[in-house]
């Protein structure tokens, strides 16, 4: 039989801590390359100068460990937790929130979270965490903070759609999401599109899609073959960096699917800035 491997959950909670700060200081090296390849392929001036304060502004951040943007999100954090794990001294859940509220305060993070979404109130430390845990083989966790700012957040949209409308209602929704967010989300715009599922499902899927920021092409043809072409025609639109206008209205779409019902065609978009962050570390 395996052995069981303990990990404290005060280990948990360090790791969370330094993986807050991490994040919202350090853009990560994906984003990016993305933006020094649309900065040298930007003909239009001021979008060009737009994607340079960008990445001036993202080596003052890293450089003084200082926030890239002023919303330091609200966190996100995916455990995938190794069946051979056992946790001590605490639950998974208090671990990982008393780890952002060490981040957010120790890294004079801004925090944003309210108690309750209608009678509002800060919680004071930007707890809760939004916690997805995953279970995988192995005797390890692999922790990942994702901050997610609300400008792009509020973008983002979810559609049951019918099967009938197929593969063009895919594609009208999600470059409709993209025209319609225009500069609110602080473009150039990282997209992550979730198709299939249940309602609840394709919204995760488009969040994962977002935040692992995949690197290569979809290992599926027809998915790698459909993102370039949405990728193209969000570019098409013409907002450009901040809106300013120019070549570059998103740096990249990842898409994910899941089998769903035959009655069912669940579309869903996570609209991301320029800073769309994210952090691992494994115990």
């Amino acid at each position: 039989m395996q052995n069981i491997r303990v990990i404290q959950a005060q280990q948990i909670t360090d790791t969370v801590k330094e993986l807050c700060i991490r994040a919202n200081t350090q853009l990560p090296c994906m984003v990016r390359g993305l933006l020094q390849d649309a900065r040298a392929k930007e003909p239009f001036a001021p979008a060009a100068d737009t994607l340079d304060l960008i990445l001036k502004n993202a080596d003052i951040a890293a450089d003084g460990c200082v926030p890239i943007c002023q919303d330091t999100g609200m966190a996100v954090v995916y455990a995938d937790v190794g069946q051979d794990v056992h946790i001590a001294g605490g639950l998974l859940e208090d671990a990982v929130n008393a780890g952002v509220a060490l981040g957010y305060t120790e890294g004079y993070l801004r925090k944003s979270i309210v108690g309750d979404p209608i009678r509002r109130g800060n919680t004071g430390d930007n707890t809760p965490a939004v916690l997805h845990v995953r279970l995988m083989e192995g005797d390890r966790i692999r922790l990942t903070v994702a901050p997610k700012g609300f400008g792009s957040e509020n973008m983002s949209r979810l559609c049951m759609l019918t099967p009938a409308q197929g593969l063009e209602g895919v594609k009208r929704f999600v470059v409709e999401t993209a025209k319609l967010a225009g500069a609110n989300p602080c473009p150039p715009m990282m997209l992550g599109v979730g198709v299939g599922g249940t309602f609840e499902r394709v919204a995760q899927l488009a969040k994962e899609a977002l935040i692992e920021l995949r690197e290569g092409p979809h290992p599926d043809p027809y998915y790698d073959a459909l993102e370039k072409e949405l990728l193209e025609e969000i570019n098409a639109l013409g907002i450009g960096p901040q809106g300013f206008g120019g070549r570059t209205t998103a740096l990249s779409v990842r898409i994910k699917a899941f089998p769903t019902h035959i009655a069912g065609l669940p579309v869903a978009v996570n609209v991301g800035c320029h800073v769309t962050r994210h952090m691992s570390a494994e115990l």
